[in-house]
């Protein structure tokens, strides 16, 4: 006769097979950015937030990310980059 496993060990083995999964599906769901029109319109940027503004500056193809890179004693510093257009443009 075959042997049962307890049910307790089961149940665990089923949980940490869940978090695993949910862990790998957080990690591979992609996070949008907010666009904006005009750098005036961010008027409180937080660390690490990443804002999209699509004014033209940057050449075709690519749109202008603003970063909160770094905390000083003055506030969040600004990382400004042109990264690659995703998606259609609005």
């Amino acid at each position: 006769m075959a042997r049962m496993r307890p049910l307790k060990l089961t149940m665990i083995g089923m949980g940490l097979g869940l978090a695993c999964g949910m862990t790998l599906l957080g990690s591979a769901t992609h996070v949008r950015a907010e666009q904006v029109s005009s750098e005036r319109d961010i008027v409180d940027l937080r660390l690490g937030q990443r804002i999209q503004v699509d004014d033209g500056t940057c050449p075709t193809g690519q749109i202008k990310e603003v970063t909160g890179a770094q905390l000083s004693s003055a506030g969040v510093v600004r990382r400004i980059t042109c990264v690659s257009r995703q998606g259609a443009r609005r």
